[in-house]
């Protein structure tokens, strides 16, 4: 037993003891009676971070449904699973809710794809198949067909009531303006202050995790690559360090910092459009412009020596698919170092513009125990005071060898948000600069053997909006028999809708454009 488990020592006679079946994971099997106190000494003892919740229908090989419950204990940069089986005649489970309010949308999605229901759940109501009928089964349950067709029966969605008429709803969506992804807001408001916001996503539900059942695990890496258009690195990284825990892969040291400096390109381009996009959130159409022209610039850079604009085929299990000769990456550092000096004076233009910083500052604002509560990750719980970041506190390829600095504000406003991505992107750059001074030769992948059947493990990244996971249980014949994708937008929706009330309904474009969350990570 580890010393950090040491925490759960009363309840080990009643669960099996924890043992690592991954690096730096540990699982234990627990039941129902103790899984409300384990995560309560989870959370309270060991300060424990609820990073994902994974159902799975195991009825086939284990008579059964099992719930996996992964948390991070930050402190010492490990992985605690907890394991709950699920009887199939009983079909339901306790809801951690009322202890986690993380939980919320894990166990609501639990009961929407495989009908298990989460006793005790203060909201228990449709969370991905909203409107849907689902009299003819669950479609994560194994004996549903990929194809299965699910009936729309136009049920009525539920929103906030108001009593007094002097309360104005105001619905915005699910069909924007602009050419932007479905999500529906509910304003309550009395003139144009918010009192109150109701956020409904999930419109577009794509069904990708029971697509990958039965798919070879390279194929499921191009589905991994397509959950998001901007996160393409991230995803691809996250999936394949599954796949390579799994069957113990130990990629090349090129491919390491190949992997590395993929990563930070992909969070340069995704950083500087958000800046220059929240411009338009305030009309100042000169950050827009610039923005937009710089974030371009970059994009053609990766297709230049790269191959692709948003960086996709580039990465495979066992490493990455294309290198790059070191003179052409020390080219590449030049080229972006004069385009990044631009943002710097667009940058500072704007962050110092008295309608800009009236706009943005005491805007928006994500307090630091909400954050915490929802276990929100990336530019938003930074900008709140939250002090979290894979790339630091559970480091992977180069990330293991380097000091680099974690910008932290408290303010939690839109400002903050704003300053989080301006300081990272000099830190991004910095990054790649040392990566491809010390870069060394020799392959970039490494063929694998056979992969154990049965056999999960988590993949983790840090994308430009912070911590996505990618939970992978491999079947036979080097196949996918459950995959769980928990983006980083995922965690942080939640917290945008505490961040309007008492804001003008004006300033909500702003406020949603400041966290930048995708709705398709979603709508997996």
């Amino acid at each position: 037993m580890i010393d950090w488990l040491a925490e759960l020592s009363s309840y080990w006679s009643k669960a099996k003891q924890g043992n690592e079946i991954r690096e730096h994971c540990y699982y234990i099997e627990i039941t129902e009676s103790d899984l409300i106190e384990i995560v309560k000494v989870i959370k309270e003892n060991l300060f424990g971070r609820l990073i994902t919740i994974v159902g799975t229908d195991q009825r086939l090989r284990d008579k059964g449904f099992m719930i996996y419950y992964v948390f991070g204990i930050d402190a010492v940069q490990e992985h605690l699973v907890l394991a709950y089986r699920v009887d199939e005649k009983e079909e339901h489970f306790p809801s951690i809710t009322p202890y986690l309010p993380a939980a919320n949308w894990f166990e609501r999605e639990i009961q929407d794809l495989f009908g298990l229901k989460a006793i005790g759940h203060p909201n228990p109501s449709p969370l991905v198949l909203h409107g849907f009928d689902l009299k003819k089964g669950y479609p994560l349950r194994k004996d549903i067909a990929k194809d299965a067709a699910i009936t729309y029966a136009n049920l009525p969605l539920q929103f906030t009531k108001y009593e007094s008429d002097d309360v104005v709803q105001v619905p915005v969506g699910p069909i924007h303006a602009g050419v932007i992804e479905p999500g529906h807001f509910r304003f309550g408001a009395i003139g144009d202050s918010v009192l109150h916001l109701d956020a409904q996503l999930f419109y577009t539900h794509r069904g990708i995790e029971k697509t990958s059942e039965g798919l070879s695990v390279e194929e499921a890496l191009q589905l991994a690559e397509r959950i998001c258009g901007v996160d393409v690195i991230s995803h691809a990284i996250s999936f394949s360090q599954a796949i390579e825990k799994i069957g113990k892969i130990e990629i090349p040291k090129r491919a390491q910092y190949l992997r590395s400096i993929y990563l930070e390109l992909e969070r340069l381009y995704n950083h500087v459009g958000d800046v220059g996009n929240l411009g338009a959130g305030v009309g100042f159409a000169f950050a827009v412009s610039q923005g937009l022209r710089i974030k371009e610039e970059l994009l053609r850079l990766n297709e230049r020596y790269l191959g692709h604009r948003y960086l996709r085929d580039l990465i495979t299990i066992g490493g990455v698919k294309k290198d790059i000769s070191n003179q052409a990456l020390e080219q590449m550092v030049h080229e972006i170092g004069f385009l990044l000096q631009d943002f710097r004076e667009m940058a500072d233009v704007m962050m110092k513009h008295e309608i800009v910083l009236n706009r943005m500052k005491n805007t928006g604002i994500l307090r630091l125990k909400e954050a915490n509560d929802l276990e929100t990750v990336g530019i938003a719980a930074r900008a709140s005071g939250r002090n979290l970041d894979v790339r630091r506190d559970y480091p992977h390829d180069m990330y293991k060898d380097i000091d680099f600095n974690v910008p932290i504000y408290n303010e939690g406003d839109v400002f903050a948000r704003a300053m989080i991505r301006v300081d990272e992107i000099k830190e991004s750059f910095s990054l790649i600069k040392q990566w491809v001074k010390s870069i060394p030769e020799g392959e970039i992948q490494i063929a694998y053997g056979e992969l154990p059947s049965y056999q999960w493990a988590i993949g983790v990244t840090e994308s430009a909006r912070g911590e996505n996971v990618h939970w992978v249980m491999v079947g036979p014949n080097q196949t996918i028999e459950r995959y769980r994708i928990r983006s980083a937008p995922y965690m942080n929706w939640p917290a945008v809708p505490l961040t309007v009330p008492g804001n003008i309904i004006p300033d909500f474009p702003l406020i949603n454009k400041s966290f930048e969350l995708c709705y398709a990570c979603c709508d997996r």
